[in-house]
């Protein structure tokens, strides 16, 4: 069996930023141990295979696979599949705004793809849910360990630990300054035991003194428990973000925006375009959106044994 695949660079404006995706067009007849099989030949944070839709609303459905493990949301696949479906005329372009509907494991999830002179240029999603919290308990000094910083290098004015999520869980972990979140690495051992019975492994650290000009936040994001030791852009991670900033900011209704800055430290930039939407105080959707790239297309030999497996 030959299996169709593209590969685009998320979350940026050109090749080789942003976070990579595989995209398999059509994934029918394909069992979930080959899909992950695949996943973890391709090596990226996240490949997406994709089938018709089961609902009249849906445009495709789509699971996603990391290296380690089938998620049931993420951003970073979510955006660049829209984009690819625009890009490849697999969906048609609506003038300069067109919507489509993505059935993923977490449910449905509108995205919205902006386009100029006929082709598109940007997607953004809208979580499916609405952010949900659970409090993280962890003294500063462990979670300092865990990060492998100095006492004192976690925490920032205003802000503290705690889980988030908007489909998919992290534990977002604020730091106090840049160097702090550049100096940052996942210390295998305390991971272990600190987070082993934990809502969420994945860490997302958090700073609000970004790098880039006209940039609100800098992040960084570790998840090994799925075979992605760091990655370059988390569109899950960024509507927690969305969550996480939006119940801290004293708003009661409209929306709030951020420009997050991800995967520097990888040599991998890219910019996520973030949004709360708050009602009666509380953050009812997060939406997260950037630009993407296609970079290459190609097959791959699955033995038949294989596929049937």
């Amino acid at each position: 069996m030959e299996l169709a695949f593209h590969t685009l660079d998320v979350f940026t404006d050109h090749v080789f930023g942003g976070n990579p995706l595989a995209v398999f067009p059509d994934g029918r007849g394909l069992g979930d141990a080959v899909m992950q099989r695949i996943a973890r030949e391709m090596n990226l944070s996240e490949t997406v295979f994709l089938f018709p839709p089961e609902t009249d609303e849906g445009t495709r459905r789509v699971r996603i696979f990391t290296p380690g493990a089938e998620v049931p949301f993420a951003g970073h696949p979510t955006v660049g599949t829209a984009f690819f479906l625009a890009a490849t005329g697999e969906v048609g372009l609506e003038g300069e705004r067109t919507r489509i509907v993505l059935e993923e494991k977490v449910g449905p999830v509108p995205v919205e793809i902006r386009s100029e002179n006929g082709r598109p240029v940007s997607t953004k999603l809208t979580a499916a849910v609405a952010p949900e919290y659970r409090d993280a308990t962890f003294p500063d000094d462990q979670l300092a360990s865990l990060l492998s910083l100095p006492h004192g290098a976690v925490g920032a004015e205003g802000l503290s630990a705690e889980f988030v999520s908007c489909g998919l869980p992290f534990l977002v972990v604020p730091v106090r300054d840049l160097e702090a979140a550049r100096r940052s690495r996942l210390d295998p051992a305390t991971w272990e035991t600190l987070l082993a019975d934990a809502w969420s492994r994945k860490v997302y650290v958090v700073c609000l003194e970004p790098e880039g000009a006209g940039v609100d936040v800098h992040v960084r994001m570790y998840a090994p428990g799925v075979g992605v030791p760091e990655d370059p852009a988390t569109g899950s991670a960024a509507a927690a973000l969305a969550g996480y900033l939006g119940k801290r900011a004293g708003v009661s209704e409209g929306s709030l925006r951020w420009r997050v800055e991800q995967g520097i430290e990888m040599g991998r930039p890219s910019l996520l375009e973030v949004e709360a939407e708050l009602e009666g105080g509380r953050v009812v959707r997060a939406h997260v959106g950037g630009r993407s790239v296609m970079v290459s297309r190609g097959t791959m030999r699955v033995p038949d044994e294989v596929a049937r497996a």
